[in-house]
């Protein structure tokens, strides 16, 4: 029976991976097939089936490639050159992806700039960004207004919606451009090696960089998830994640529309809709990120959560914790979990749904995989070298940093930052051999015996005490397993007269927490090392528009009562956690306490 289930699985795991393969294999660096003629030629394909429904309207493939012509036409008219770069500071709607995918075809760049950001960081963005032109709709124009000073160069701004003082109005421009494709001589010395759009790192530690997507590489995310999805033409894909986001923007759109599916698109997510809607619109999958789920499972029960057709949710970061709430309390049939950066080079897919695997690479497909970890000093930060100067390669079980070989082919291809100096810094060097590149993904993980792949910690988020490595991820997860604690991130902090980092943990807590109970439960749960020694609570936790945690803020404040305002403990290792008072935290900064 055992080998009867594993051949099952192993057999499901080909199919998915084969499936993948066949719709990536003719991508090429020097084609000049580009990610808008795939879309085109879905285009001609189901030109009369529904694309994009939002907001109670639908448009067809056609009306949806009508709309991305006029941008195309409008930046034309702008006499705007292959190459050069447009910003497009929206949040999800139905014409976000009729922009980009209409500016691609007269070689445009496409900058997608995260509508959550605002000040500096928006400015910086922009500045990066080098493009002459941003559209924003009534949302995101005022925003846009109060980091204007810290432009660098001028930006002309083009507004969906009413325009005042030295805006434009984008939609009275648009209504003198033909719906009409643009000649394909626009683009004809082009290849699928160009750039076709800038997607911005989350700036969870510092501020965001730009990542140069090809027409190759967003052909690799929109045809990669084509197969390994399984979609078809009657598949209607729930969407909620932004669409300045890889994961939502190409993942998930390039699953549908490649497939002659639909995209159901929500401007933000919203656990309270989630469910309704999916029923309402009849969708069949949705595209997830990490704490998404999280927010579902700790939603309460609502009868739509069972009464859906979705047959498979396909995403990155589901915790091992919340994967089998999701399958049973959900009902949802399939799984797919899988791994990928924006700029890099290593990908991996769950396809046989072995519960908490964020992907597989099977001894005897070692050949086709580009990817291999190595062992890593997390002290010194750095991969840890041999005798020959070279590194070494982790066994099963054995924790070490994902790196990924960088090649001429289109699936090993890394395309970098815009600043060269950053993507330099991603680039390990004489690794196995001389002359051999990889691209470090600063993620660490470990291997089982039989090729799957678990993700263990972001390397900066690891930190060592006690003698001993600690991995935020690990820990946060024992953590929200604790009573009343509904959310959980963990971080090392500096003690005086302490090596290593301390751990601390910022919890959401609901009213029956109890910080008695949290330590009765972090001391039977986490060895001594791992327990963390200070604990804070939060009324809720700072994410980015992704859902990935802000830390910095958190780690700069430290333990400080100055700084903190909510409740902040200090755990005595005869008492358990107490409060920090003032005196407390003089005699932990002076090292008086010896921890």
């Amino acid at each position: 029976m055992r080998l009867k289930a594993r051949l099952k699985r192993e057999l499901r795991f080909l199919r998915g991976l084969t499936r993948t393969l066949k719709r990536v294999k003719s991508i090429s660096k020097e084609s000049p097939n580009l990610i808008c003629d795939d879309l085109q030629a879905a285009v001609e394909a189901w030109r009369d089936r529904p694309a994009i429904t939002f907001e109670g309207r639908t448009v067809t493939y056609g009306e949806l490639d009508a709309m991305a012509n006029r941008y195309a036409h409008w930046a034309k008219g702008l006499n705007l050159r292959r190459g050069q770069t447009v910003a497009l500071f929206m949040p999800n709607r139905l014409e976000y992806f009729a922009v980009w995918y209409g500016l691609s075809k007269v070689g445009v760049v496409t900058a997608l700039i995260n509508n959550q950001l605002s000040g500096l960081p928006l400015a910086h963005c922009l500045n990066i960004s080098g493009a002459g032109h941003v559209i924003v709709d009534a949302e995101t124009s005022a925003v846009f207004q109060q980091a204007k000073g810290l432009i660098e160069k001028p930006l002309q701004q083009w507004v969906l919606g009413p325009a005042h003082g030295d805006q434009r109005d984008l939609v009275q421009a648009l209504k003198s451009c033909s719906q009409l494709p643009p000649d394909r001589s626009v683009r004809e010395d082009m290849r699928a090696g160009d750039t076709a759009l800038l997607i911005f790192t989350s700036g969870t530690t510092g501020m965001p960089k730009a990542a140069r997507i090809t027409h190759m590489r967003a052909q690799l995310y929109m045809r990669g998830f084509a197969g390994s999805t399984g979609a078809k033409a009657s598949d209607r894909i729930y969407v909620a994640l932004p669409l300045y986001h890889a994961t939502g923007g190409l993942c998930a759109l390039g699953a549908a529309l490649l497939n002659g599916g639909s995209i159901v698109l929500r401007r933000k997510f919203s656990a309270t809709h989630f469910w309704p809607e999916v029923v309402a619109e009849g969708c069949t999958m949705f595209v997830y990120i990490g704490e998404l789920c999280r927010y579902l499972v700790n939603h309460e029960e609502v009868p739509d959560e069972t009464r859906h057709k979705i047959r498979l949710a396909f995403g990155n970061g589901l915790r091992p914790d919340i994967w089998p709430m999701m399958k049973q309390r959900f009902r949802i049939p399939e799984i797919l979990e899988f791994y990928g950066s924006t700029e890099g080079n290593v990908s991996l897919f769950n396809f046989d749904g072995r519960e908490g695997a964020i992907g597989r690479a099977p001894k005897w497909l070692r050949s086709r995989f580009n990817i291999r970890l190595v062992q890593f000093d997390v002290e010194q930060e750095k991969v840890v070298r041999g005798a020959d100067g070279f590194c070494i390669e982790c066994g099963p079980g054995q924790i070490g940093e994902c790196i990924g070989k960088i090649g001429g082919d289109a699936r090993a291809e890394f395309s970098g930052y815009l600043d060269r100096q950053a993507s330099e810094k991603k680039v390990l060097r004489d690794v196995f051999q001389k002359g051999d590149a990889w691209f470090a993904t600063g993620d660490l993980m470990r291997m089982d015996a039989d090729g799957y792949l678990y993700f263990v910690d972001r390397i900066g988020d690891t930190f060592r005490w006690k003698g001993e490595n600690v991995s935020t991820n690990e820990v946060a997860e024992r953590l929200q397993a604790a009573p009343g604690v509904a959310q959980a991130t963990v971080y090392g902090v500096a003690v005086e007269g302490a090596d290593g980092r301390a751990g601390m943990a910022a919890l959401v807590v609901g009213p029956e927490f109890d910080i008695k109970l949290l330590g009765e439960h972090v001391a039977r749960e986490l060895p001594p090392y791992a327990q963390p020694l200070f604990v804070r609570i939060l009324p809720a936790i700072d994410t980015t528009g992704t859902f990935k945690v802000r830390k910095m803020d958190l780690v700069a404040d430290a333990y400080d009562p100055a700084k903190i305002k909510g409740p902040l403990f200090f755990h005595d290792p005869r008492k358990g956690y107490v409060k920090i008072t003032k005196s407390v935290f003089e005699k932990l900064s002076t090292g008086a306490v010896k921890v």
